[in-house]
């Protein structure tokens, strides 16, 4: 909005009687432009427009996005920059065949100063991903990436079972299951279930066409005892993860001590395995902790590691 108007005023067509400053409109040429913030979620779902340029539209969620576009007649415009590895833009708006993508640089715009230009192609010595993302505009990479290496394949006929990894959820976390299966040093992840809003009964019903043998191993969050033994009431062989203090790590270890395979159906999975990152701290210095988000279904993976795979660490971590 400021640049808007500075544009304005640089060109002589700004006029304080157009400019209504409580609404953030400006009336030009027959044309009525209006400023929304997304933190304004009636202004989202208010009136219709002609054309909606959504500026940084990767700090919008899905449900924003999909708020705007119903309420837009005519076209829709949108400026990013992709530095998130994961964006519901990549998968729901630049695949669709009635969207045009202009891959632009600093390059392609004029208006930049030199010492920003500078500044900018110092990155190349400087950061690496931050050099990809801002001077070569390409999709960056996440460099605090708890398993920055994975692969999608489907579960050979030699893998064996292991067990099933199950992480409880409700209302806005889900309820995770994944199915984990090992051949040698290497583990193939298959994803269940991955729901919200279940209840016991609702999981119970769901494992019955999810799993072939009642008596297969499904290793639990502990966090729930009764939703645990309401499913093994059901006949169900449910057991509670055993924890140690440093358990979340320890599964990690055990993890990344495997090569890691994820189904092509496990799509959650995938956006777990890839946004899954490190804690860092206010220098941005890497911390040995995980972030307590994307985790769900890496949760259910690694009960099943620290309980069926580990081996025991201080006498806090079993093989069962």
């Amino acid at each position: 909005m400021r640049d808007f108007f500075e544009i304005l005023e640089r060109e002589g067509l700004y006029r304080p009687e157009k400019h209504n400053k409580s609404d953030s409109t400006y009336r030009l040429f027959g044309n009525l432009f209006e400023f929304i913030s997304v933190d304004q979620p009636q202004k989202i779902r208010g009136r219709k427009r002609t054309i909606c340029f959504i500026n940084e539209a990767n700090e919008l969620t899905y449900e924003d996005w999909q708020q705007l576009i119903l309420r837009t007649t005519g076209r829709m415009i949108v400026d990013y920059n992709p530095s998130d590895t994961y964006s519901w833009l990549y998968d729901h708006v630049i695949p669709r065949d009635d969207a045009d993508f202009f891959q632009t640089t600093y390059k392609d715009n004029p208006y930049l100063g030199a010492e920003t230009v500078a500044e900018i192609e110092r990155l190349k010595e400087t950061d690496d991903n931050y050099w990809r993302v801002y001077g070569l505009g390409e999709r960056g990479v996440n460099t605090a990436s708890v398993f920055p290496s994975w692969a999608v394949a489907e579960v050979p006929e030699s893998a064996k079972l292991i067990a099933y990894g199950m992480d409880w959820g409700f209302t806005n976390d889900p309820t995770a299951l994944i199915a984990v299966y090992q051949a040698g040093h290497e583990l193939y992840l298959d994803e269940l279930l991955y729901e919200t809003g279940l209840t016991n009964q609702d999981i119970g019903a769901r494992l019955e066409t999810l799993i072939p043998q009642t008596r297969d191993p499904i290793i639990a969050d502990s966090s729930e005892p009764k939703s645990i033994e309401e499913l093994h009431r059901m006949g169900w062989n449910v057991k509670p993860s055993k924890k140690g203090p440093d358990s979340i790590r320890v599964g990690i270890d055990i993890m990344k001590r495997h090569k890691l395979h994820a189904s092509k159906r496990s799509t959650n999975l995938h956006k777990e395995l890839t946004n899954y990152q490190w804690e860092t701290d206010r220098n941005n210095r890497q911390l040995n902790k995980p972030r307590d988000i994307n985790n769900h279904a890496i949760d259910a993976v690694r009960y099943v590691c620290i309980n069926r795979i580990g081996t025991p660490y201080s006498g806090k971590y079993f093989i069962t």
